[in-house]
Parts: C-alpha cells; structure tokens; sequence
C-alpha cells in the first residue's frame, strides 16, 4: 500500500528516469549499484540507472526526438552543435562514444574529432 503523496512522487520523477534510460522498481527489489528515493522519510521507489553507453544512446534519441528529425539529416553548423553539446554532457568520456556520435550524425570519427578539435582551437 502506498501513502498520500507517493503516487504524485513516483509521477514526478518519471519524466527524468525514462529520459535517461532508467528502470523504476520497489525499494525493496533495489541492488547495491540502484538509487532508492525516499519520500518524507520512506522509500518510495528505486532506479535502475542504464550503463554508460544506453544513456549515450537515450541521450542521441531525444536530441532527434527535439529537433523533429534523425541527427544524420542535420547540417553541419547543427551536428557541430550537437557535438558541442555532448562533450559538455560527457558522451565521448564513454568508450567508443565518438563511434557512436559518429554514426547517429551520418559522419566519420575524423569528423567528430575535427568538431571537438575546432572547439577546442575557438
């Protein structure tokens, strides 16, 4: 049974857990790696937090989700952003992160580097 307040909790934070790939679960099904969060003292629900990599890949979805088109259909002024946006997010700390990238924008890894590169040269 739940208490007052929980339903709305567990609404609330959602949004957030299905926008980085996690898994929503009882506290008490929690493992050691998997955040339990509480609410006004009592453990609500735990998350399941996706590997590195899914949320690289949840991360590419919603960028396309927000510009209404696959990345790859972009111009190069927008995947330039794009990638300046990941490397501030941390993608290409991820092993074989530029690979990914790479793909999702229909370019090279040399042209991923190149971006990183130029930014790096502003």
């Amino acid at each position: 049974m739940t208490r007052p307040g929980e339903e709305p909790f567990i609404a609330a934070v959602k949004p957030l857990v299905d926008a980085i790939g996690g898994e929503m679960l009882p506290p008490d099904e929690a493992g050691q790696d998997d955040v339990v969060l509480a609410w006004e003292g009592t453990d609500v629900v735990a998350v399941r937090l996706p590997q590195l990599a899914d949320s690289l890949d949840h991360i590419l979805a919603a960028m396309e989700r927000r510009r209404g088109r696959p990345l790859a259909e972009l111009d190069r002024r927008a995947k330039q952003e794009v990638v300046r946006t990941l490397e501030a997010r941390g993608a290409f700390s991820v092993r074989h992160g530029v690979e990914t990238v790479a793909s999702a924008l229909g370019v090279s890894r040399f042209t991923v580097y190149n971006y990183l590169n130029r930014e790096k040269d502003s």
